[in-house]
């Protein structure tokens, strides 16, 4: 089981904090760039665990003047720019398109519970990896960037800016805020509605949410709050999902917490998968909150496609 387990002297092992799934390096979420303009392939359209899960083009003709052109047969009346027409005594249409000026915040969770994996990686570190391809898709289309990561301890904020060198303030603010986490040895893990409030005072009205979790633990005040904010805000979910949750194999396994404590848990042969995952999507999907499961062992190649479907929704 890939969990980070303090020495007997609660001092963590430096070797296996950097171990690959456990470390995150800012220079390898950079790297990651190459991947955000991926398409999807129907090997991995399947991940996506979004009820409905279709993605269609947003539907008018936007709100920003795109060019003016000749009439042609079949454009709509209404579209017909008057001083073109005057100026030249021949039909024109103006054109439009979608505004894409986006202002979006990553909301990341780095507590405890996310300290966790069997396969590939931690679940922090997944959701890590799939927001910063997030990210570079967002940067690519001109717009702004954002990040709140949450830990036991103060949060880490990057403010929401645009282009490459937003990119790098993240990558860089994840890998220190990540490093911080797995060095902190916290064993319970604070309510996440503290930077729900935080991320929310770094957009406008009208702008993008986006949280990575498992929403282990959330506390009382999470679910309301999400449901206030999501009146001015579009709030979309990615909920990380390790392979050990939905399928546990019949055996013993031995773990490690941060304070210490080690034991053993033993999974029987009627252990069932938990629909857990699936189930809270369906019930924020109903309260307008959609989103996606993130399964923790596919890795960034099967994020891409994922993410560019999340991109659309926003």
């Amino acid at each position: 089981m890939t969990v980070p387990s303090p020495a007997p002297a609660l001092v963590p092992d430096t070797d296996s904090l950097r171990a690959p799934g456990i470390h995150l390096s800012g220079e390898a979420l950079m790297g990651l760039r190459h991947l955000a303009r991926r398409g999807s392939g129907p090997a991995t359209r399947t991940l996506a665990g979004l009820p409905g899960g279709i993605v269609t083009r947003r539907r008018g003709r936007g709100s920003e003047p795109d060019d003016v052109r000749l009439w042609s047969e079949g454009d709509d009346r209404r579209h017909i720019d008057r001083n073109a027409t005057a100026r030249t005594g021949i039909l024109h249409v103006r054109t439009h398109h979608d505004e894409r000026d986006r202002a979006v915040v990553l909301l990341l969770d780095v507590r405890p519970s996310m300290l966790f994996g069997t396969r590939r990686a931690l679940r922090s570190v997944a959701a890590a990896e799939a927001l910063v391809l997030l990210g570079w898709r967002i940067v690519g289309d001109g717009g702004r960037i954002g990040l709140v990561a949450a830990g036991a301890g103060e949060p880490v904020v990057v403010r929401p800016a645009g282009g490459e060198r937003a990119m790098t303030a993240l990558t860089g603010a994840l890998a220190l805020a990540h490093a911080r986490a797995l060095a902190d040895g916290a064993a319970e893990d604070p309510p996440l509605a503290p930077a729900l409030t935080l991320a929310r005072s770094l957009l406008p009205s009208g702008g993008h949410l986006v949280i990575g979790s498992a929403l282990d633990a959330p506390g009382p005040d999470f679910d309301p709050l999400l449901t206030i904010m999501a009146e001015r805000l579009s709030i979309r979910l990615v909920l990380v999902s390790d392979a050990f949750e939905r399928a546990r194999p019949p055996g013993f396994y031995p773990f490690a917490t941060p304070d210490g404590r080690r034991g053993t848990v033993q999974a029987s042969r009627t252990d069932r998968a938990s629909a857990g995952t699936d189930a809270r999507l369906v019930a924020y999907a109903q309260r307008g909150i959609a989103g996606l499961r993130l399964d923790v062992e596919a890795g960034p190649e099967a994020y891409a496609p994922l993410m560019e479907r999340l991109d659309a929704m926003l």
